[in-house]
């Protein structure tokens, strides 16, 4: 039994317990006699709504003494930056700072989960020899989705920021059915697999229903967490049940076809031959004709350069730009997190780097949880815990590169992927934290409620990434396997967000979660989502699953009716008479 907890799925198992603790520890303090969320003020000082600073005489010491203003959470106090350090004067500029850097922490993410997060999940899903269905559903929907999943279980650390995740979850939900599955049809019409749209649309919608008698009690149990977690293991082996029904019938249909039949091919057979058409390696043509040896000082500077000169000549001026604000985020994680890739011979193994990993990715590991309170814990009164995860990351890293070499990777490389999922992930939860900080500074300024917040700039945040790719699924060709991803992406952002956003906070001794919706706002757009579900799922079938661009369009007439609706309720103008 020992050796099961020492193989992939028991150090998966660990990973996921250590970064369950981490989203529900919060910010808790080392004392466990300091409570988080004060109920009353400290010293007497009573609690009052943050977003009145503007009534106080001393903005400063209102937001500094006022337990609701304080961020319990996250390496900055942006509240106590615009109140305290800038002059009322200065408020608009150190409002486009704070968007300028919110905008670059989306990109933060973006790049962390693309690049570094997605990458290790799907080496850990071939080391634990998982079928693509399985490993789409489980590990690559968490990839897509790490940004919402992670602003989300950070968000419900916090009762004062529980309806900002509830916001981003719908409005995304919203977003993505909408916008995202309209443009596709826009731009490449194209008939949809019938099954599987039935299947995730009527999943999607048991969720939003979950989700809206949730809101309707006014509080989420045990038993409703456990529901959202149990519908989407449910879910996951529905797909893999419809998954393999649909093989036997294909080949059950191949035994019994005439040698004459053309085959029909699937979608994956399609991507497969596709992918394989161009598969010739152009970049032997860039390789030195007499081969030198380099240095290893040469290895490791070649591995973290992120920048390739013939790929920088061929791009246009808008990608550059976007490249130069990227460099610096993807040296520093070329640095921290390592990434082993399978389908390489030698799976991404760079002995320098990798040993400099050993001794680098634990110590961001220890510096992100809990802001760097464990890593600056002192052991004894005489080392902080950061030194001493530096001298046995020295040493194992120093025995590491006087055992392998250059040329072929060790037979443990595979635990470098739990170790880049585990620092990636804490990067991402870092930058999460700091969004839903500057967030909420945001409403207190702008006197908006996190609901609004979330279904519009947390929302486009986290899903302008999966918009792109998916508008570029859909020119490339592949517009089934993008409208697709529309519908099964965001199950997995809401049953697993929301059910593990509120257990985490049950785990820190709460008995259930309070929701409370922002009034009107709440039912909007929960009614929003509920309907834009329910008008793919009578209209698509109408069409006999022809997707034309008058369904897309309809689809971005909604949205753009949905947002101007929630912005008029937000500001008064649509409101419920009180008798």
């Amino acid at each position: 039994m020992a050796s099961g907890w020492l193989g992939p799925q028991g150090l998966l198992s660990w990973l996921c317990v250590l970064l369950m603790a981490e989203t529900a520890s919060g910010t808790r303090s080392l004392s466990m006699g300091t409570p988080q969320f004060p109920v009353a003020g400290v010293g007497g000082i009573p609690m009052v709504d943050c977003r009145s600073v503007y009534n106080a005489s001393d903005r400063c010491n209102f937001v500094r003494s006022n337990p609701d203003c304080r961020s319990y959470g996250g390496y900055l106090d942006y509240l106590e930056g615009l109140f305290c350090h800038f002059s009322p004067r200065l408020l608009p500029l150190a409002i486009t700072l704070y968007v300028l850097w919110l905008l670059y922490l989306f990109l933060v993410l973006g790049v962390t989960a693309a690049k570094f997060f997605c990458p290790n999940l799907s080496a850990i899903a071939t080391t634990l020899k998982l079928s693509h269905n399985v490993a789409g559903v489980t590990f690559l929907a968490f990839g897509n989705g790490a940004p919402d999943i992670f602003s989300a279980l950070v968000a419900f650390s916090d009762p004062r920021t529980a309806s900002l995740a509830i916001g981003a979850l719908f409005g995304a939900g919203v977003l993505v059915t909408t916008v995202v599955a309209g443009g596709i049809a826009i731009l490449r019409p194209f008939e949809a697999a019938s099954r599987p749209f039935l299947r995730d649309i009527a999943f999607y919608m048991t969720a939003v229903f979950l989700t809206f008698m949730a809101l309707y009690l006014g509080r989420v149990t045990l038993a409703w967490a456990l529901a959202c977690l149990g519908l989407y293991v449910f879910y996951v082996l529905t797909v893999v049940l419809c998954t393999w029904i649909y093989q036997w019938q294909r080949r059950r249909s191949l035994v019994f076809s005439t040698p004459g039949t053309p085959e029909l091919l699937s979608d994956s057979d399609e991507d497969h031959m596709s992918s394989n058409t161009n598969s010739y390696d152009y970049g032997d043509e860039y390789r030195p004709l007499f081969s030198y040896q380099e240095t290893t000082l040469q290895t490791l500077a070649r591995a973290l350069n992120p920048l390739d000169y013939r790929r920088w000549r061929s791009q246009s001026v808008s990608w550059r730009v976007l490249k130069v604000l990227k460099l610096p985020v993807e040296f520093l994680l070329l640095l921290t997190v390592p990434v082993v890739d399978p389908d390489k011979d030698d799976r991404n193994w760079n002995r320098p780097l990798n040993c400099l990993h050993l001794v680098v990715s634990p110590l961001v590991v220890v510096l992100t949880l809990q802001s760097g309170a464990y890593g600056l814990y002192e052991i004894g009164g005489l080392l902080p815990v950061w030194a001493v995860v530096v001298i046995a990351g020295t040493g194992l890293a120093s025995v590491t590169f006087f055992a392998t070499s250059n040329r072929n990777p060790p037979r443990l490389h595979w635990l470098f992927a739990f170790l880049g999922f585990l620092t990636s992930a804490l990067w991402i939860n870092a930058a999460a934290t700091e969004v839903v900080n500057i967030l909420r500074s945001l409403g207190v300024v702008f006197q908006l409620s996190n609901t609004v917040l979330g279904l519009t700039l947390l929302a486009w945040g986290n899903s302008i990434g999966d918009a792109f790719s998916d508008f570029t699924l859909a020119r490339q060709g592949y517009p089934r396997m993008a409208f697709s991803a529309c519908f099964g992406g965001i199950i997995f952002n809401m049953l697993v967000g929301v059910g593990l956003g509120c257990l985490l906070q049950m785990a820190r001794g709460s008995a259930e979660v309070k929701l409370e919706p922002d009034g009107l706002l709440g039912w909007v757009l929960a009614g929003a989502l509920g309907l834009s579900l329910a008008f793919s799922l009578v209209t698509v079938p109408l069409q006999c699953f022809q997707l034309s661009k008058a369904y897309g369009i309809c689809l971005l007439l909604f949205y753009t009716t949905f947002l101007v609706v929630a912005l008029l309720t937000e500001f008064g103008v649509i409101h419920l008479k009180t008798v």
